[in-house]
């Protein structure tokens, strides 16, 4: 059991007992997070940044990390969430194995690593815990808190829990409920891990790891957060040389079947199967609706915001873009100025992540359009 942390990590611990949305409650818990620029004297300056599953809290480079992070193109001097200007905080999100507590960290009531006996984790505690952590910091009122996939359905949460704790959302590909073939994908993936004799009910050990269904659960994910434009264009029918070929009679032939397994190969050991299972689930369990009478536009009209920027990518098949329009109806519906922009990136759901090109405009748009404090 291994956990994945960036150099400049910094932790923050939250009340102890922290209870869970789900039931019981988890002791001596911390958050990981980095910052990036200064709190103004007002401390009014502040966007808080909450990642997608698989993200550390290192979303840019700086001086203690000089490691290009994963939205790198986003957050520094002079970019789109420029942090001449703004003081800008990511956090590793609640049960994740890049330093926030999660089932791979050590139980401090046992010594040992949480594994399956961590609380049922839901979104909504990885909100609130990216709250307590605001707080700690000093911070009454963010600017702005951006969510990016699982992290836009965490930022929905974080303001439906939190109404006045922000001015501004900035929600990239996120969504306000689980679809069904999202859930789908997601039980697959879970399965897969399950199913792997090395998972071992969740009791593994880095000798004994279940890769398999890693592996396997990696590639289901992959084919979900690009779009079929994409791979044909990417890879069309191409078969690998000869020489790479497998002997095994139904190994990869195809170039798209080698990039698929090249690209799980290099994440089943940078993320831990059980953090994956809860995270996973987390997203599944999220609704809305819940704060509505069972409604989701109901629910999210009682979020409290000035602005808004919503973004979703036509392509997208895992959060599609019909969410994002529901997620900026709803906020309009409380009463926000909400700009929803619908990209026609081929990139699908991580155009995020590379269509720089597009999103960037808008971001930094949104950022310069300043709420009054």
């Amino acid at each position: 059991m291994t956990e994945f942390v960036p150099p400049a990590t910094r932790w923050f611990h939250l009340p102890s007992p922290f209870p869970m949305k789900r039931g019981g409650c988890l002791d001596g818990g911390r958050l990981a997070f980095e910052t990036w620029g200064e709190l103004d004297a007002h401390r009014s300056n502040a966007v808080l940044v909450l990642t997608g599953l698989s993200p550390s809290a290192h979303a840019a480079s700086h001086a203690d990390d000089p490691e290009s992070g994963w939205w790198e193109a986003v957050i520094g001097p002079g970019k789109p969430i420029d942090t001449r200007r703004w003081f800008v905080i990511c956090v590793n999100s609640l049960g994740s194995c890049r330093g926030s507590s999660g089932p791979a960290s050590i139980n401090p009531a046992t010594g040992e690593p949480w594994r399956l006996t961590f609380p049922e984790l839901s979104v909504e505690d990885g909100a609130r815990a990216a709250y307590a952590l605001v707080r700690g910091l000093g911070i009454e009122q963010l600017d702005t808190v951006v969510g990016c996939s699982m992290g836009g359905m965490t930022a929905l949460a974080f303001l439906l829990q939190h109404p006045l704790a922000a001015r501004r959302m900035l929600n990239v590909c996120g969504a306000a409920h689980a679809l069904p073939f999202s859930i789908a994908v997601r039980s697959l993936q879970r399965e897969a891990i399950r199913l792997d004799p090395l998972w071992n009910g969740g009791d593994y050990s880095d000798d004994a790891y279940p890769e398999n269904g890693m592996r396997i659960a990696r590639k289901l994910g992959v084919l979900t957060y690009r779009s079929a434009i994409e791979w044909h264009g990417r890879f069309g029918r191409v078969r690998l040389d000869s020489e790479l070929r497998e002997d095994d009679p139904f190994g990869h032939e195809f170039q798209v079947e080698s990039y698929l397994e090249g690209h799980a190969r290099r994440f089943i050991r940078q993320f831990d199967p059980n953090c994956y299972l809860y995270l996973s689930r987390s997203m599944d369990w999220f609704d809305c609706a819940e704060y509505g009478e069972g409604d989701v536009l109901r629910g999210l009209a009682r979020i409290r915001l000035q602005q808004a920027l919503v973004i979703g990518v036509e392509t997208d098949i895992l959060f599609p873009i019909e969410q994002q329009s529901q997620i900026a109806e709803g906020l309009r519906r409380g009463g926000a100025d909400v700009h929803f922009a619908s990209l026609p990136s081929p990139q699908g759901h991580d155009a995020f992540l590379v269509d720089f090109a597009r999103f960037s405009p808008l971001i930094e748009d949104f950022m310069c359009a300043v709420a009054a404090p």
